[in-house]
């Protein structure tokens, strides 16, 4: 690998910066992401069993909200009624979309990024291809016999096309797949966290007027 680098000249030195960029990303993701970290499948029940009778205090309000994102947005619901025991559904439902908000900007984090290295690799593939083309053109002197110039200067040029194209689309191909993978996932997760707080901020209301 380290030969193949050398061969195909500092162009594709870029390219190697954006995959291993590419892959501490898709890293960080996959364990940001995790369903334990996010949703956990019990949460809503145990929620809503443990304020079925009265609102927990601070503490257990305090541990929800560490426990997951999911458990973020429920704990907001329950400050709110904590603070406020007459909080109108409008005013609750504004503290749970808020809290919903800066949970979903966590969740998408980086994703913009891991696309932008989707985009710019192959670019930055065909500006090693380009840059490869101007050598092979570059080491064609006129008064060579038969014109056919330096043939290591013109191999290398070649290599130098190909290698960077090649590499170009192993970055960006991977890190396209796994933006697509992780964007379904992040959606996936809204969906649920928008479900999950609808059930429980009726649950918080048919408390309120207990």
């Amino acid at each position: 690998m380290l030969s193949i680098i050398q061969a195909a000249g500092w162009p594709i030195w870029p390219l190697v910066a954006c995959s291993i960029l590419a892959l501490a990303l898709v890293i960080e993701r996959f364990i940001a992401l995790q369903t334990a970290r996010v949703a956990p499948p019990k949460l809503l029940d145990e929620a809503i069993s443990v304020s079925s009778v009265s609102l927990p205090g601070p503490d257990v309000v305090a541990q929800l909200a560490q426990n997951s994102a999911q458990g973020e947005v429920l704990a907001t619901g329950l400050r709110a009624l904590n603070s406020n025991p007459r909080c109108t559904e409008t005013d609750l439902r504004a503290a749970m979309e808020g809290a919903g908000r800066v949970v979903a900007h966590r969740l998408e984090k980086y994703l913009s990024a891991l696309a932008t290295i989707a985009s710019a690799a192959p670019l930055l593939g065909l500006l090693g291809t380009v840059i490869g083309m101007i050598e092979i053109f570059g080491s064609q002197s006129p008064g060579s016999v038969s014109g056919g110039g330096n043939p290591a200067q013109l191999a290398h040029g070649i290599s130098v096309a190909l290698y960077n194209t090649a590499f170009g689309l192993i970055v960006a191909i991977p890190s396209l797949i796994f933006w697509r993978y992780f964007r379904a996932r992040v959606d996936a997760y809204l969906l649920t966290l928008e479900l999950s707080a609808e059930q429980f901020l009726r649950h918080l209301l048919r408390m309120q007027k207990k």
